[in-house]
């Protein structure tokens, strides 16, 4: 059931995300809400990129049990399997159908755990501190009154996704990163109109 607010009125939402319960909790309690554990923020970015061509609604449902098989997004323990091992990780979970079985989808996040580790170590600067610096350090407030003005990428994410590429990530284009900024709390694009529109604003 949807929630309601104190006036026992149901509350206004962002319309992509009235289809399913499920959807509208993943909207109340998590899409928008500023993220900066650098695991976090990996882990959001490699299930974008997971989105690519599908639904977000798939990949939300099999987020679980990619967690399960991926270490938790762990880029340390990802990086750390030889290349056997990693060869032998892929072809379990192109059987796994618990997950969207795409090899090179599967292989991007084995290249994004590579170039998350090298920004670490060989940028000193963590993975949070990078990639919120595409959006000076907090989140951008936009102020959408319909679905049909919230862009699908912007001048940020497009600077993201290329910084990214440089550095080997895979999956990332403007549009895959746009989606994860909006995630991530980077842009706050619920609609004004939206109940969490001022919630994740504070």
């Amino acid at each position: 059931m949807p929630l309601e607010n104190k006036e026992n009125k149901p509350l206004i939402r962002c319309p992509w995300c009235e289809s399913a319960d499920d959807y509208r909790l993943y909207h109340d309690k998590v899409w928008g809400v500023p993220e900066y554990n650098s695991q976090q923020l990996f882990a959001k970015l490699c299930l974008d990129g997971q989105q690519a061509g599908l639904s977000w609604i798939t990949v939300l449902r099999k987020q679980t049990n990619y967690e399960s098989a991926f270490f938790d997004f762990d880029p340390r323990k990802l990086a750390a399997l030889l290349p056997q091992e990693r060869a032998e990780f892929i072809e379990a979970q192109m059987q796994n159908s618990g997950i969207i079985r795409n090899r090179l989808k599967i292989e991007s996040i084995f290249r994004n755990a590579e170039g998350y580790i090298a920004i670490e170590q060989q940028e000193q600067v963590s993975f949070s501190a990078f990639l919120w610096s595409f959006v000076g350090g907090k989140p951008l407030q936009n102020d959408w009154s319909t679905m049909a003005e919230v862009p699908s990428e912007s001048e940020a994410s497009r600077a993201m996704s290329k910084a990214l590429k440089k550095r080997g990530f895979n999956f990332v284009g403007p549009t895959i990163c746009y989606a994860f900024m909006q995630a991530a709390g980077m842009v706050n694009d619920h609609l004004a109109s939206c109940f969490r529109h001022t919630e994740v604003s504070c």
